[in-house]
């Protein structure tokens, strides 16, 4: 088959999609449990209400917030509107109600800028690492993933859906050291999620900034308790 440009354009997307979404990518993920743990200390899961946490997580909290935030960031990363670019990320340290949250998804940011500078490059992570060092910005997690999306042309469309999966992996793997699933029953939840992922997708590519921000009372309540929990094997 004779490879065209499209075709490798297409490829190399992908590529990097799967580099930064794969749970071996040093982005702090693996430091997370997105508030499973909390749950889990209270006792309000199990196995079988894994894949609906997830689920709910996905539709009320990372899809209207992290992946929201993450599309228009991209789109302004896109233009190289970085005044933008830094007000998305604004709105989105705001709007995480506690502390552990906001310096979770901070530390993850940062973590993931230098990396993607490192691996990837380019003059969007390098302008954004600029702005975080000069403490211009928080530098969240989803805003530095939009940049390293935008800087390597993934489209908003599949950054938010890779960075939902990354989401994803990333909670089944805390539930697998929390001991609440296993390996076979992890993958069973991860595909039945696709759907979730994608619905959540399409819905935050086209939700405008203002209206940015989940509703997940209980488990912000989780997030707060283990905030102050005496032993804690996650950060979030």
């Amino acid at each position: 088959m004779i490879e065209t440009s499209r075709t490798r354009t297409d490829v190399s997307a992908l590529l990097v999609s799967l580099q930064l979404s794969d749970s071996a990518f040093p982005s702090g993920f693996y430091t997370m449990s997105h508030g499973l743990e909390g749950f889990s200390q209270a006792r309000l899961v199990d196995r079988g209400d894994v894949e609906g946490l997830l689920t709910g997580l996905l539709l009320h909290s990372v899809g209207p917030g992290d992946a929201t935030a993450l599309a228009r960031a991209h789109e302004a990363a896109m233009d190289a509107d970085w005044d933008r670019v830094q007000e998305v990320d604004q709105m989105l340290f705001a709007s995480k109600l506690n502390a552990e949250m906001r310096k979770a998804s901070v530390r993850s940011g940062h973590q993931l800028t230098d990396i993607a500078r490192e691996a990837i490059g380019g003059p969007e992570l390098e302008e954004w690492g600029r702005r975080i060092t000069a403490k211009e910005t928080p530098g969240c997690q989803p805003v530095a993933t939009a940049v390293a999306y935008a800087g390597t042309r993934v489209s908003t469309e599949q950054a938010v859906a890779s960075d939902m999966f990354a989401f994803a992996v990333s909670f089944v793997g805390a539930a697998l050291r929390l001991r609440l699933t296993d390996h076979r029953h992890a993958q069973v939840v991860l595909h039945a999620v696709g759907p979730v992922i994608e619905a959540a997708t399409a819905d935050a590519v086209t939700r405008d900034l203002t209206d940015m921000g989940g509703c997940v009372p209980l488990a912000d309540v989780m997030s707060a308790q283990h905030e102050r929990a005496e032993a804690r094997l996650f950060a979030s």
